[in-house]
């Protein structure tokens, strides 16, 4: 269930159905000022909220006091074992304090926090990890790690209320992705207060991702969750930023800049379709608008696969077609695909539509109709689509599936025995894929 509490880090709301906030960590030591302030921009410019700092010493609450000045985003006070460090950041000026209510010491030392952090109107976030859960639950983490973990959770969140401090949200973290989506529903049940969303070590850039995606996807997806970071092994924390936005974009929670929509190609791709959307993904990354845009490899089922694009390509051996909302705009030499494209990106964003030559989008259309026409036979989404809707619209049963018959007959030349076409339609295993491919990669 969607939290039903709302707390304030700086001027970011969180939860009571605020937008999901992004977050990420400084990699750099606090105390160099001018690395972790670097840091802190290239996190703000990526899309991110709020921003979190370790306070390990003393002097990196100093530079915290400098730092909470300058960011551009809220900044976290993230503190481990030393709750004087708490104290230290609350009196700093941290907009908000990361407490692990499991390693600070004790109750007394929680209330210290709690007390300091109320006077001063600074909210906290109380987080259990599965590697540090106390030592009464060990035996529970054995048998249900779950349970464990959400009960970690529920006993902080006593605490926290019997101290008479309720401004904070809690985190559940753990490195397994089921256990993590598992523990976060639960919790969401039991309590009301905003949830902080993450897996714990996830890994690389490469699998980090995937398991982030996974687990904070599917918790999203579901309702829960009010912010999230994305915790990945590199020194650019601004990746952590860019993958939590694919991820809100992906589920139509947020919008920011544009989406990519880029076909996974097959056999039929004729042209350098690695280059193409690498280049493009790049130059994205300059605008602001959130328009779609999508690259497809081949003209045989391009526009239809991706008529909602706000704008498009689809590529064949020495030309292709841009597009914009389905409907073809003009065919140009592939090698100027690109600067085309992003020339009719520009100037639709100029004049706040897509301007249509009638003469240009015949010719890409007549295009598209011969490309379509070399390739009649072959068994397309479009084509599918088609013979669907034409089985569809037949009054009876039988003579649905006789028209479908006869649509795949005339696609494939299949016989009428449907097992005989079943198997005609499998890729043998032995095929490789990507076997007389008609480019060759640079």
């Amino acid at each position: 269930m969607a939290s039903r509490r709302q707390i304030w880090v700086g001027g970011v709301p969180i939860g009571g159905g605020a937008p999901v906030v992004v977050q990420s960590m400084t990699k750099t030591e606090t105390a160099d000022y001018d690395a972790t302030m670097k840091q802190i921009r290239a996190i703000a410019d990526a899309g991110g909220d709020v921003v979190r700092v370790a306070i390990p010493r003393d002097r990196d609450v100093d530079a915290l006091r400098r730092i909470v000045v300058e960011s551009p985003i809220p900044v976290i006070a993230d503190i481990h074992f030393n709750h004087t460090l708490a104290l230290k950041s609350i009196d700093a000026g941290a907009h908000c304090v990361r407490l692990n209510p499991g390693n600070i010491g004790g109750p007394e030392k929680v209330a210290e926090v709690a007390a300091r952090a109320k006077a001063a109107r600074v909210p906290m976030r109380i987080g259990v990890n599965s590697g540090s859960l106390p030592k009464h639950l060990h035996e529970l983490e054995r048998d249900n790690p779950v349970e464990a973990l959400v009960t970690a959770a529920t006993e902080f969140v006593a605490l926290m209320e019997s101290l008479d401090f309720e401004d904070f949200k809690v985190s559940i973290k753990s490195t397994s992705v089921p256990n993590t989506i598992a523990s976060n529903r639960l919790l969401s049940e039991r309590i009301d207060y905003p949830l902080h969303l993450g897996i714990t070590e996830a890994g690389t850039k490469w699998s980090g991702s995937l398991k982030s995606a996974v687990g904070l996807g599917t918790l999203l997806a579901d309702g829960v969750g009010d912010t999230v970071r994305i915790s990945l092994s590199t020194f650019h924390a601004e990746e952590e930023v860019k993958v939590a936005w694919e991820i809100l974009k992906a589920l139509k929670l947020r919008e920011r800049g544009p989406v990519l929509i880029a076909c996974p190609t097959c056999g039929r791709l004729q042209f350098d379709m690695d280059t193409v959307v690498a280049e493009i993904e790049q130059r994205l990354e300059s605008y602001a608008e959130p328009i779609e845009v999508a690259v497809l490899g081949c003209a045989v089922n391009g526009i239809g696969e991706a008529s909602h694009a706000d704008f498009g390509i689809t590529g064949a051996k020495n030309e292709g077609l841009i597009f914009s909302q389905g409907k073809p705009l003009r065919k140009v030499p592939t090698e100027r695909l690109v600067d085309e494209l992003f020339a009719e990106i520009d100037r639709s964003l100029e004049i706040g539509r897509t301007e249509i030559d009638d003469r240009e989008a015949a010719e890409g259309a007549e295009w598209l109709k011969r490309i379509e026409d070399e390739n009649a036979d072959e068994l397309t989404p479009e084509r599918m689509a088609a013979m669907e809707a034409a089985a569809a619209k037949a009054q009876d049963g039988d003579e649905a599936d006789a028209v479908t018959d006869a649509l795949l007959a005339s696609a494939d030349g299949a016989t009428d025995d449907p097992a005989a076409r079943v198997k005609k339609l499998k890729l043998a295993e032995e095929v490789s894929p990507t076997a007389g491919r008609r480019f060759t990669r640079a």
